[in-house]
């Protein structure tokens, strides 16, 4: 009855924490979605996206709760985990949640999304059935499709045991190949799939996150230009261009033809001229807006929370600074994955987590509040940077004129990014995460002499890496990070230039000034009439790739 009740309530907050994600998914996407295009297949993807990253970020606070409800405050099981047995079942089924996202994940990464995008892009094209489009669709989508099933391959005879001598015959090496294939039941090409997209998702970490969580406590402590003043200046800038129109206009009244530069700047300036114009239309209308005027009451409370965010982000920058000098002082190196036992270094982040621990369940919201954080700031930098192919820009992301391709980057960059932050978490409290709150008994003699009548004292320690095997319970989530040696090694590293990019971020929105209140809204390449974004380029290499590699194989 206790383990039925302690799970119940592990999960009940997990499922109303999931009634809140979809809530609010629905709202986010709903705010940035075009409102010419809108498409029923894409908005649906894109929320059951988005709530799929999410709901995977909210199962590492599930995961920690669940170890720790195993233990009393004093260091002894309860009566309900006594068995090794009943613990193992919870761990197996806390492991089941991840396999199962995980793989939700793989679907949507390698297929859904990409069937989607191409299915939406055929759309464009005229005269095409619906029987066409989701052909030419599922053609595209094959190469990602082939690309998982080669990492799952790959992952599938990756050994994790040291391989058998030299001096073994063939025979016995492949049939050591399928013995490690057969004893993890195919979960470890499962992990060695996540762990290649959660590389992918580490870049996007260092890319996004990182600028995130500097520009977005900036922003909102700076806040954003005055409408009034905004509107005067680009008053006067349309004032300007248009007599410097007139000016090149005044050349050809006599009937002479105008030289090419001044055709050519006369171009560039009735273009400027229709963007101001564009802009003094959406400054007019956000003085009359009633979302400005609540921002401006508003003022004193972003302030607020724009020094609490940057006070977090120092917090973080600082604790994973300290995580990642201690696995380099302390840990095994990096044939190991720099992987570290316990802490030797005092982390601000994980004391402050164990030292919550009494105050149920102040620990738990604060590392549920970490995950978010991560996932939110991640949102903000896209939000600022937009989507990025190299050098070019793909999509912009801004609010009720967002493409429905870029919202399904969007979503599939966030579910990239959501596979990392667990690890990212991991470096920030390593102690914590791996033990949750659990502690356990220590029993240490009275006297030195050492007979078997000696009586011994009990003493309650923090669950560490000096623990017992059999008083501690590790979270699952510490075991599947640490699954391949040489992933932890690149994230390591990783760490270091994820500290770096925030560095160079939090210079540069400092170096800023403040945001236009219509920041985002009007730009040279936008359209009058429509709220085209750029041209979806990346559609176009990958069908180029696709069209050129299967000319090479009819050519071989």
């Amino acid at each position: 009855m206790a383990l039925l009740t302690e799970s119940v309530l592990g999960w009940s907050i997990f499922t109303a924490v999931l009634l809140v994600i979809l809530a609010f998914c629905w709202v986010y996407i709903r705010k940035y979605q075009s409102r010419q295009e809108s498409e029923v297949i894409s908005t649906i993807t894109a929320i059951c996206a988005l709530a799929i990253a999410l709901i995977t970020s909210a199962l590492l606070p599930v995961d920690i709760f669940l170890v720790s409800f195993m233990k009393y405050p004093n260091g002894t099981y309860k009566d309900w985990a006594a068995s090794n047995e009943t613990r193992r079942q919870i761990e197996d089924t806390v492991l089941y949640g991840y396999y199962t996202l995980y793989s939700i994940i793989l679907f949507c990464v390698f297929f859904w999304i990409p069937f989607v995008y191409f299915y939406y892009e055929e759309k464009d094209e005229d005269n095409v059935s619906k029987c066409s489009q989701a052909k030419n669709a599922l053609k595209y989508t094959a190469g990602f499709v082939v690309v998982c099933a080669a990492l799952l391959l790959i992952g599938a005879f990756v050994p994790l045991q040291p391989p058998p001598s030299q001096n073994s015959t063939q025979w016995e090496k492949v049939k050591y190949l399928f013995e490690e294939l057969g004893s993890s039941n195919g979960l470890d090409a499962l992990s060695f799939s996540i762990s290649s997209l959660t590389l992918i998702g580490m870049l996007a970490v260092i890319t996004y996150t990182a600028y995130g969580m500097s520009v977005l406590p900036l922003n909102l402590i700076k806040g954003t230009r005055s409408v009034l003043y905004e509107r005067l200046e680009n008053t006067e800038d349309v004032e300007e261009v248009e007599q410097q129109i007139a000016k090149i206009k005044a050349k050809c009244e006599d009937g002479r033809p105008l030289s090419l530069r001044d055709r050519r700047n006369l171009q560039e300036l009735e273009a400027k001229l229709q963007t101001l114009r564009r802009r003094g239309r959406h400054l007019e209308i956000a003085e009359r807006s009633c979302c400005t005027k609540v921002g401006s009451a508003l003022r004193p409370l972003k302030i607020l929370l724009g020094v609490f965010f940057i006070l977090v982000a120092l917090l973080f920058t600082v604790a994973l600074f300290i995580s990642n000098l201690d696995k380099a002082l302390h840990s095994a190196g990096i044939s190991t994955g720099f992987i570290i036992f316990g802490t030797n270094l005092t982390n601000p982040l994980n004391e402050l987590l164990l030292a919550l621990q009494p105050v149920f369940p102040l620990d738990y919201v604060l590392i549920t509040v970490i995950t978010m954080y991560f996932v939110f700031t991640s949102m903000a930098g896209i939000r600022n940077m937009g989507i990025w192919f190299f050098w070019i820009r793909l999509y912009k992301i801004r609010p009720q004129r967002t493409r429905p391709q870029a919202l399904l980057f969007l979503c599939m960059i966030l579910l990239l990014i959501v596979l990392h932050t667990s690890y990212m978490i991991y470096s920030l409290a390593p102690q914590y995460v791996m033990y949750g709150s659990q502690k356990y008994l220590l029993q240490t003699p009275l006297s030195v002499d050492p007979s078997p009548g000696n009586q011994t004292a009990s003493t309650t320690k923090i669950c560490d890496a000096d623990a017992p095997e059999d008083q501690c319970t590790v979270t699952r989530s510490y075991l599947f990070l640490h699954k391949f040696w040489f992933f932890s090694t690149i994230y390591y590293f990783g760490n270091w230039a994820f500290l770096a990019v925030f560095l160079i971020g939090l210079v540069v929105s400092c170096c800023r000034g403040k945001k236009s209140v219509i920041e985002g809204e009007v730009e040279a390449d936008d359209s009058d009439f429509s709220d085209d974004e750029n041209v979806p380029m990346l559609s176009t290499f990958l069908r180029a790739m696709f069209q050129y590699s299967v000319k090479i194989e009819i050519v071989t």
